[in-house]
């Protein structure tokens, strides 16, 4: 939910965003990015899953089968790739199966990568990210994830990140 009380949902298999307000809408919400068939153009997605809106309602999508993170300024009539969108693998230009998303006030985009059991940072306009959480092999010490999903940031700053198989934040 956003700072105006809209709800975004994606939608996987329609493959897109649609946005809600209590009162405003019919039950089927409005499309606000995708809703162009399934695929890997600039205006479509591959099965769209976390969602983030940032204050000027731009919507980051991790578009999970093109293995890819799309901004999508708003009013927009496609989107721009922030973050992967090489291919999937292991490269810091690459994203594998990505399961989280969120943006910091900077406008720092973080992606849960849960095949390469890390999460990366990107900065919007640059053709790599870089790991600051994982990236030290798969296991449960301090320094290593197995799976990380869900990203999240408290008022201080901190990152918390959702260790899906170690059953642990």
């Amino acid at each position: 939910m956003d700072k105006h009380g809209f709800l975004y949902v994606s939608d996987w298999e329609k493959n897109e965003v649609r946005r809600w307000k209590m009162g405003e809408y019919n039950n089927e919400g409005i499309v606000v990015v995708g809703g162009n068939g399934k695929g890997n153009e600039l205006n479509q997605f591959n099965t769209p899953t976390c969602i983030f809106v940032d204050k000027e309602q731009s919507v980051y999508v991790l578009d999970f089968h093109n293995n890819r993170v799309m901004k999508w300024r708003k009013d927009a009539k496609a989107g721009t790739i922030v973050a992967g969108g090489n291919g999937k693998g292991r490269n810091l230009n690459q994203l594998f199966q990505p399961q989280g998303i969120t943006v910091d006030d900077l406008g720092q985009i973080y992606v849960a990568d849960s095949w390469t059991q890390r999460v990366t940072r990107w900065c919007e306009g640059k053709e790599e990210g870089e790991i600051v959480v994982g990236g030290n092999g798969q296991g449960n010490q301090s320094n290593q994830l197995i799976s990380p999903h869900g990203l999240s940031f408290d008022d201080e700053g901190n990152l918390y990140v959702g260790d899906c198989l170690n059953h642990r934040i």
